[in-house]
């Protein structure tokens, strides 16, 4: 087994890319009939059989961290379970699983709750959709690194030294005076690893601090050349400064009203499959107490090699600051109280900074809200749902679907948006 099995959340991640979930047991031997459970207040263990059968006790402690701590396997795989409801529904089974854990049967431990940001970054690393988390340390690499420390000093492995006295020479041999001096002069060596790897780490902090030092001293000069030069440099060196990382993803608001067309429960069937169906149906493909979910789509004329992972929510008031300048498209319905919670809470200023999006039947007149909007808003109109003909009769839906992503396209494009990042913060 290599050492990344031995890694509960790789395990965890692995068995649900090949849709092989693990199952929690109350005995760390084979998952049976009588050791299996669903219930993690009475689980003691979860049992993987991909790649190879092992279990991991659910409170081992993972590379996942939480307030400077670790958090525990039974936390995780707990948030996993729970990745599709709202944060109040999330609360209230922790709280609840928590009381089993501590009565009479239960295992004793206690479950720890992980806010909305360290739930999306988990979930999103264990689906496979990001290979990076700032919450999750790396695999520990130290045992190499002090092997190649020995090898280098001479410890272990590499070209043996010969020390003053008898060592060098045969058991009960005198050795030679001339040649216990190239004995002496021999230099210690290490292998490969360790003349690449070398004994300890180099900091190169200085040459941050340097590097700082220099790009201040170009801005300066350009401030004093002309205007023109002086904005081309600023943003040349803030992009510079900022740290490498992967590309954030955009956001796009829905209205959070009962009478908006598209709401949660139906808004991913219908970015993605290009089908209109009703919020209320029971064809709707999302569960409508979701209160994040994840479209994937292909911008050409942005980044013609990786899709935009584009997240969806109603709501902002789980928002950092600097999530607002993530944040490409607003689904509207015209009613000025869905701002109100905003970082923009007037329409002209919102729609300045963000596509607005109006859904209408069609035949039926825009709003006139809507329309003093102007340009920012972009409107679009389905057909109405028709119960006898159900989604066979949406062929016309594509259509606007398809129009409607032209204009998040060009809107991202214009705004900043590249391949690699998003635009500058407003």
């Amino acid at each position: 087994m290599d050492s990344s099995s031995h890694d509960p959340l790789i395990s965890l991640r692995r068995s649900i890319a090949s849709n092989n979930p693990p199952t929690p047991t109350t005995s760390p031997d084979v998952a049976t009939l009588e050791t299996s459970t669903e219930n993690l207040g009475v689980a003691t263990h979860l049992h993987f059989t991909d790649p190879d059968t092992h279990s991991f006790h659910l409170d081992t402690p993972t590379r996942f961290i939480s307030s400077e701590q670790p958090v525990d396997l039974r936390s995780i795989y707990f948030a996993w379970q729970k990745k599709d409801v709202n944060i109040p529904d999330y609360i209230a089974s922790a709280q609840q699983l928590n009381e089993e854990l501590g009565g009479e049967d239960g295992a004793g431990s206690k479950v720890q709750n992980l806010v909305f940001v360290e739930r999306l970054d988990l979930i999103t690393w264990l689906e496979g959709a990001s290979d990076e988390s700032e919450y999750i340390k790396g695999l520990d690499s130290d045992s190499s690194a002090a092997k190649s420390a020995q090898v280098a000093s001479g410890a272990a492995g590499g070209v043996s030294t010969v020390p003053s006295g008898a060592a060098g020479a045969r058991p009960g041999k005198q050795i030679d005076p001339r040649l216990q001096e190239i004995y002496n002069l021999e230099r210690k060596m290490g292998d490969r690893n360790s003349i690449l790897r070398g004994i300890k780490p180099t900091d190169f902090s200085h040459v941050r601090k340097y590097s700082e030092t220099f790009f201040k001293d170009r801005k300066k000069t350009a401030h004093s050349t002309a205007a023109a030069a002086s904005t081309t440099s600023t943003t040349s060196l803030a992009s510079r400064d900022k740290k490498p990382g992967r590309r954030p993803d955009p956001i796009i608001l829905l209205s959070p009203s009962a009478s908006s067309l598209l709401r949660m429960s139906n808004i991913k069937s219908f970015l993605e499959s290009g089908t209109y169906i009703p919020p209320d149906s029971n064809l709707a493909g999302s569960s409508a107490s979701a209160n994040i979910l994840h479209v994937s789509r292909l911008l050409p004329s942005i980044d013609n090699q990786r899709p935009f992972r584009f997240i969806l929510v109603d709501t902002p008031e789980q928002f950092k600051p600097d999530y607002w300048n993530r944040v490409v498209a607003v689904f509207t319905t015209g009613q000025t109280w869905q701002f109100k919670s905003y970082k923009w809470q007037n329409a002209p200023d919102l729609f300045k900074n963000a596509l607005g999006i109006y859904v209408g039947w069609r035949g039926e007149d825009v709003p006139g809200t809507v329309k003093g909007w102007g340009r920012g808003v972009t409107s679009a109109q389905v057909e109405k749902w028709n119960p006898q003909q159900g989604v066979s009769g949406r062929w016309r839906d594509r259509e606007v679907v398809e129009g409607i992503w032209d204009r998040v396209e060009e809107s991202m494009r214009s705004r900043g948006w590249n391949k690699d990042g998003g635009p500058v913060e407003k």
